[in-house]
């Protein structure tokens, strides 16, 4: 019997231009995720750590970090989009559509704009995506785009083997 490898994620010749793919499961935001993040990150606005403050805003509770919900949905699309990516070349037009709170749960979903293969190397290829992150409401509350660059699968990474 062959052995079959693939490489973690998706290679280039998977993508196709107009797919939505649709990120599983989603990711509740915990009142802990936003304190750490914020303390890690050095964004001390009460507005993240302070609840007597946020309670005083027009918010009237805690905002979630902003670089966290783009850290998360980034994360949540690993698996689909960049497990195999040789290397991220941009994000762009990173846009906050609607505030995210403390206990709102996080879903993704990606849509393939553009590929193309590489014109300095034969093994991989630029696939240009678009994702949108949407809460439990089905509020699109941010969304960003971005180039990676994806190895073919002829020429995919097959870091070790499964006995």
């Amino acid at each position: 019997m062959a052995e079959i490898h693939t490489p973690f994620g998706r290679v280039y010749e998977d993508f196709n231009v107009g797919d939505l793919i649709m990120h599983w499961p989603g990711r509740t935001i915990t009142d802990a995720d936003d304190t750490i993040f914020s303390l890690l990150a050095l964004n001390q606005h009460p507005l993240h750590i302070d609840s007597h403050y946020a309670a005083q805003s027009q918010f009237g509770k805690n905002l979630v970090n902003g670089t966290l919900v783009f850290s998360i949905a980034v994360g949540m699309t690993v698996n689909d989009i960049s497990g195999a990516a040789i290397a991220m070349l941009e994000y762009e037009n990173i846009k906050h559509l609607a505030p995210t709170f403390r206990g709102d749960t996080l879903y993704g979903s990606t849509k393939i704009l553009d590929k193309r293969e590489s014109k300095s190397k034969i093994d991989r290829g630029i696939v240009y995506v678009e994702t949108v992150v949407t809460n439990q409401r089905e509020e699109d509350v941010m969304s960003y785009r971005r180039r990676l660059l994806i190895p073919k699968r002829e020429f995919a990474s097959r870091p070790y083997t499964h006995r």
